[in-house]
């Protein structure tokens, strides 16, 4: 019997996929994002599937092409927007200008989607709201996407409330549920606070989101033949990626403490010091437990804590892990890994190592299956990023360039969807509205 990561590779491979139709290879996308990851992610996903994405900028460049690690830019660009780039046209638009509003709404009709990320109520202070667009294309998409504005509750002045990655992870309570408890004495007073998510959790949530529900709408729109608006908000994305500590306030009028790397209702479900760096292990079922227990020669720990309830009470986390640790900071991580892969009792654990970056980038998998793939590009030379998670039997989803300079494309698409020539470009250029 064929094994089904033999059949995956031989029909999903991406040699095989070559040459097949792009899901959403008729769609047309606008992308107006400014400052925002979250409307920038969006697209990309688009995309990566298929879309013809257009990216308007206002001349100069979209401010998140700023954000970037130690401030490095290529060719005056982040790295955080250049992966934010892929696939996608870029030109220039002051839409703030009323003839860029006006050649605005005559690229709205050529177009299935519209993703915004401005101020709740911005676009229609220039006379382009909600009800102008589906004056204007009854069959568009309109997918704002912003902070949670459309409540008086919110804020005092809620249309000036801007969409931040910050402020989404900080109003849905992840910011408060990560880092270490005030409690854990053993470590530094400035270290027990509230964290962050490393990554932007907020804007990648809100975007996923965004791109999910635009598809639903476009599958919608084959069935009942009208477009729709959508209200997205990272706020609200994130909220809806909470698990049990809605319900245990709910249920008990008591708050989860934060309790840094451990997990409230699993233990062993954690991370420990090796030899030579940090090890995951699990096996927090009673049955898993004690295979852990019995890796480590440790039975007398299954007795100490027997149950779930025992082990998943904060103030053991630490005592327990203490003693698991005396037996992990005697062996380095490959040596730990290999001890849970051969252990063959009762019971399931795992172990795995934990990866700094540069180790992660060098395994082969991410490349066998395009998860990391290496591009030369005429602007960045050979450039290594994310591929592509998803893997389709039937269609070919790519990466087909990086990213592009603001308003590379402006005699492209100009020329494309409203018939410009160079002439007009140029006399745009001159008035700033397209530079």
């Amino acid at each position: 019997m064929e094994k089904w990561s033999e059949w995956a590779k031989e029909h999903t491979g991406y040699e095989e996929s070559l040459g097949k139709a792009q899901p959403l290879d008729d769609i047309k996308v606008l992308d107006l994002s400014y400052g925002s990851f979250a409307g920038l992610f969006a697209s990309s996903l688009l995309a990566e599937m298929g879309a013809e994405v257009v990216r308007v900028e206002p001349p100069g460049g979209d401010i998140a092409r700023q954000m970037s690690p130690e401030g490095i830019k290529i060719n005056g660009t982040g790295l955080a927007y250049i992966v934010e780039g892929r696939n996608k046209y870029s030109i220039t638009l002051d839409i703030t200008k009323s003839k860029g509003l006006a050649i605005l709404k005559e690229l709205l009709p050529k177009f299935d989607v519209l993703i915004e990320t401005f101020p709740s109520g911005f676009l229609e202070s220039l006379g382009l709201g909600g009800k102008e667009i589906e004056k204007i294309n009854p069959n568009m998409i309109y997918c704002p996407i912003n902070g949670s504005v459309h409540s008086e509750n919110c804020s005092d002045n809620p249309a000036e409330r801007l969409d931040y990655d910050i402020t989404a992870q900080a109003l849905s309570g992840f910011v408060w549920m990560n880092g270490l408890p005030e409690d854990y004495t053993e470590f530094p007073e400035n270290t027990r606070v509230p964290t962050r998510m490393g990554n932007w959790m907020g804007w990648y949530a809100g975007g996923m989101m965004a791109a999910f529900s635009i598809m639903s709408a476009l599958i919608y729109r084959d069935s009942e033949q009208e477009g729709q608006a959508m209200d997205i908000s990272p706020d609200e994305s994130l909220m809806a990626l909470n698990n049990y500590a809605i319900h245990y306030y709910y249920l008990t009028g008591n708050v989860i403490n934060r309790v840094g790397n451990f997990e409230p209702a699993a233990y062993a479900y954690n991370y420990f010091q090796a030899k030579d760096g940090m090890v995951f292990i699990a096996g927090y079922v009673d049955q898993n437990w004690k295979a852990l227990c019995s890796i480590i020669g440790r039975d007398d720990l299954v007795k100490k804590y027997p149950t779930t309830k025992e082990r998943t009470d904060p103030k053991n986390f630490i005592p327990m892990t203490k003693e698991i640790e005396k037996f992990t900071k005697r062996k380095t991580r490959n040596e730990i890994a290999k001890l849970w892969l051969n252990y063959k009792g009762a019971g399931v654990t795992v172990a795995g190592e934990i990866l700094e970056p540069d180790e992660a980038m060098k395994i082969d998998h991410w490349y066998e299956r395009r998860a990391l793939i290496c591009l030369s590009d005429k602007d960045f030379g050979k450039f290594t990023m994310q591929g592509i998670p998803a893997k389709m039997s039937g269609s070919s989803l790519s990466i087909k360039w990086i990213c592009r300079d603001p308003g590379e494309d402006n005699e492209f698409i100009y020329s494309k969807f409203l018939g410009y020539d160079r002439d007009i470009l140029e006399e745009l250029s001159k008035e700033g509205v397209i530079v």
